[in-house]
């Protein structure tokens, strides 16, 4: 075969279109979701959910999610990738049927938990399939064009959802999935070829049970740490003992002969450098994302569909400059481009800890406007870094590690954050509840969109309760912005010491794996 033959796929650029709708309606969820946080915490138009319950309905998806992709990812390339596509399509539609019908907090987080399923099985095999179908001169391309997929979702999802709300009941924001899932499944069905690893491992049960139990214990004990207080010890059962559940997981992996996770892959700079960064950059930002959604419709009053479109910035920077970040990497190395990005990112989010309730909205804008520019700058470079250290056969363990970590860290920074969020919003605004009645005071003591729940119950002193509420708002997300922004920071560390620079091979040349004695112990 000629070295300037390309070996991809002939319809490999519809295939992408179709992973791209595939892709959609993963992303498109969580994005819709933020926008309906407010609503849902209604009473009365919504369930009524509080504030741990939100952050539930968030993470119970994201953590089944991320707990099962490294066993998803191997069954995919052993099963086939086509047919877990087409099963995970099917599966989080028919979630999603059953998140719009919730009767109750409760079977929301339960629902959200059986789409985080289907998500599971529809996001690695998507990566897979760009690896196995595009040429490696191609793929740094096609993986910007998956990336600028994300942003677009970003930009669909909160408007949307504002104008699902605006108009019909929050469970439309769920019920939406279903068409665009049946549309995936026609196309997928229609055009993607199935393809396989020709040497697939054996499933790794121990280690995802493993994975599963230390993550939402963790995550438990950090999201009911910042409801009700740090000081209980079963608060702190649930974190040490997750800690040391996934400590046992690392150590599993180590001796296992089919790891989910090869552990051994984090020796690698060009994988292990990326997926640092992924998981920082993700921890910050939708920790960031879970209360601009709350600032923005409680202290500054906009709907749910202008709240969508204030997002717009962020997503358009992502569409803008996701696609054209393969080219830069070319041109100035991914170390250049990366630390760009997470320069632009860190001023972003560290900018939110300045904004208050008159801060004028078109900086807001230019603020999500830089944060999307920078994110974009980030993910395509370190995703393809990521992917571009293992051979096709073996995408579905890059595509796993990848999703995995930017899921977790988006969890965890949910969590954190959130956690943060209330704890220093509930040291603020408990002396001034004292003359509430005992219902009022408890409401307005847990989070914001409590306190104008109350409020709309106390007719004179409602101003005065909302202005109180705004200001210890305002103060906690000035901390957690701050101790956002210092995390994606380490990320800048992280990029100068490990990330690559320049590609040493020349160009149009397919990466070589740095170890490959690795590839084979998926």
């Amino acid at each position: 075969m000629s070295p300037h033959e390309n070996t991809g796929h002939p319809r490999r650029w519809a295939i992408l279109g179709v992973l791209v709708i595939s892709l959609l309606v993963v992303v498109l969820d969580n994005t819709i979701l933020n926008v309906a946080l407010r609503t849902l915490a209604d009473p009365v138009h919504g369930l009524g959910a509080s504030q741990g319950e939100l952050e539930w309905s968030i993470n119970s998806y994201t953590l089944v999610f991320a707990g099962l992709l490294f066993t998803f990812g191997v069954l995919g390339d052993r099963a086939g990738r086509r047919r877990f596509l087409l099963i995970g399509l099917v599966l989080f539609g028919l979630a999603s049927l059953l998140s719009a019908y919730a009767q109750s907090p409760t079977q929301l987080i339960a629902a959200r938990a059986l789409m985080g399923v289907g998500g599971a099985a529809i996001m690695p095999v998507t990566l897979s399939i760009i690896s196995n179908v595009f040429d490696p001169r191609e793929r740094g391309r096609a993986i910007g064009v998956w990336a600028g997929a994300v942003g677009l979702a970003v930009a669909i999802g909160p408007i949307l959802g504002g104008a699902l709300l605006e108009h019909y009941w929050w469970g439309s924001v769920f019920l939406i999935n279903v068409p665009v899932v049946a549309l995936g499944v026609v196309l997928v069905a229609l055009l993607v070829p199935e393809s396989r690893d020709p040497d697939p491992g054996r499933v790794d049960v121990v280690g995802v049970l493993l994975s599963v139990v230390g993550l939402v214990a963790l995550t438990y004990g950090i999201i009911d740490g910042g409801e009700h207080g740090f000081g209980r010890p079963l608060v702190w059962a649930a974190i040490l003992g997750g800690v040391a559940v996934l400590a046992w997981f690392v150590a599993y992996e180590r001796r296992t002969d089919h790891p989910s996770l090869d552990v051994r892959l984090f020796r690698v700079p060009r994988f292990a450098a990326p997926v640092a960064i992924v998981g920082l950059i993700f921890f910050a930002a939708m920790g960031v994302m879970f209360f601009s959604s709350f600032y923005l419709q409680l202290v500054r009053g906009f709907s749910p569909l202008e709240t969508g479109l204030l997002f717009l910035p962020l997503a358009v920077a992502q569409l803008i400059f996701a696609p054209s970040s393969a080219a830069m990497v070319r041109r100035y190395g991914g170390r250049a481009v990366a630390t760009v990005g997470l320069v632009l990112t860190v001023v972003a989010l560290g900018a939110f800890a300045f904004v208050d309730a008159t801060t004028p909205i078109w900086v807001v804008l230019v603020v999500f406007f830089l944060q999307g520019t920078g994110m974009a700058n980030i993910m395509p470079p370190a995703t393809e870094s990521i992917m571009s250290a293992l051979p096709r056969e073996k995408a579905g363990v890059g595509s796993a590690v990848s999703n995995t970590v930017r899921q977790v860290a988006g969890a965890l920074g949910v969590a954190v954050l959130g956690s943060v969020l209330s704890a220093v919003y509930r040291a603020d605004v408990d002396p001034a509840l004292r003359d509430l009645p005992a219902g009022a005071r408890e409401a307005a003591g847990e989070s914001i969109s409590g306190a104008y729940a109350a409020a709309g119950q106390l007719g004179p002193a409602a101003p005065q309760l909302i202005a109180v509420a705004d200001d210890a708002f305002l103060a906690a997300m000035h901390w957690a912005a701050g101790l956002a922004a210092a995390i994606a920071a380490l990320g800048i560390l992280v990029v100068l010491r490990w990330m690559p620079g320049r590609p040493a091979t020349p160009a149009g040349a397919p990466a070589a794996v740095e170890e490959p004695e690795l590839a084979g112990t998926a």
